[in-house]
């Protein structure tokens, strides 16, 4: 079992950097932030741009990786995203994974102008998406033209460090996503099933996680593939037990390892911000960050 945390772009780098370090020294696998535009209940407030800022900590870190969680086609474009992700992976010496996803409704998806994309709207779009930047990372030069995304030459010399592209967690529930999260992730994300954090149970959540689990299995097995090749990320704070696994160190791991005997490898909590849904004691936090994994075992 690994360990994450989502560190939200809502300080300006002079404090920024020193809550990136200080994931870093407390032994974090990785470090990932939200990649919108604004976010909920912080939307009035300072948010910074995703890609600056992980370029930015890729810099101010040695070891630890570093991505988005995630993602999504609401403002971004294959090609240019492409472009950037290229750059980030070479400044941080090969260290960023792609949190991608097929994004939801809210301020990110009508900021551009656009009306609300439905539902079905958004699984095409990202089933053009995902494909087309798997080939813009791993080709040289890429032409395409689709329903939603076109490309004309294309070109991404020298393309990421990583070989054969920086490696994809793909964030997904229903059957579209999974089949994408199949075919070209090398991780698998969810947070849970959303109609359950209002009145589910956390042993409903648990049911319906070993469901997801099963239905990325035969998404799998359906392209020969072994479901057990794919990381399984939990990103928590979206099931109903909310903050409550972060209140002490037994009962994180309690939480930790029921999702552990579901086939989760990699548990992401949120960075403590005071007076929001992601309140937390940073010694408590801290305590989970450097004990929890040994805990587990």
């Amino acid at each position: 079992m690994r360990l994450g945390t989502v560190i939200l772009p809502t300080h300006r780098w002079s404090e920024g950097q020193k809550i990136w370090r200080r994931a870093e020294e407390l032994g974090f696998h990785a470090a990932y932030t939200y990649d919108h535009l604004s976010w909920r209940s912080f939307r009035d407030g300072p948010w910074f741009g995703a890609i600056p800022t992980l370029t930015a900590a890729a810099t101010a870190t040695q070891s630890m990786r570093l991505g988005t969680l995630v993602t999504s086609p609401n403002f971004r474009h294959p090609v240019t995203l492409a472009k950037e992700l290229i750059s980030l992976d070479d400044v941080s010496g090969g260290r960023i994974t792609l949190g991608i996803g097929a994004g939801g409704n809210g301020f990110d998806a009508t900021v551009l102008g656009q009306e609300a994309w439905t539902p079905r709207e958004r699984a095409d779009r990202f089933g053009e998406f995902v494909p087309l930047l798997d080939r813009l990372l791993t080709e040289e030069s890429v032409t395409h033209r689709g329903t939603f995304y076109s490309a004309d030459e294309a070109r991404n010399i020298p393309g990421c460090v990583q070989r054969p592209r920086l490696p994809f967690a793909v964030a997904a529930t229903g059957p579209r996503g999974l089949k994408l999260a199949a075919r070209h992730g090398q991780a698998w994300v969810t947070t849970g099933d959303p109609k359950l954090y209002e009145e589910g149970t956390p042993e409903q959540s648990v049911s319906a996680l070993r469901g997801q689990v099963e239905k990325l299995g035969k998404a799998c097995a359906d392209i020969g593939r072994d479901v057990a090749e794919l990381d399984k990320i939990l990103l928590t704070g979206f099931t109903p037990d909310r903050g409550r696994p972060l209140e002490s160190l037994d009962a994180f791991v309690d939480f930790a390892g029921r999702h552990q005997e579901l086939g989760f490898t990699e548990i992401v909590i949120h960075w403590p911000i005071p007076d929001s849904d992601f309140a937390a004691d940073q010694a408590v936090f801290e305590r989970i960050a450097t004990e929890a994994v040994a805990e587990l075992g």
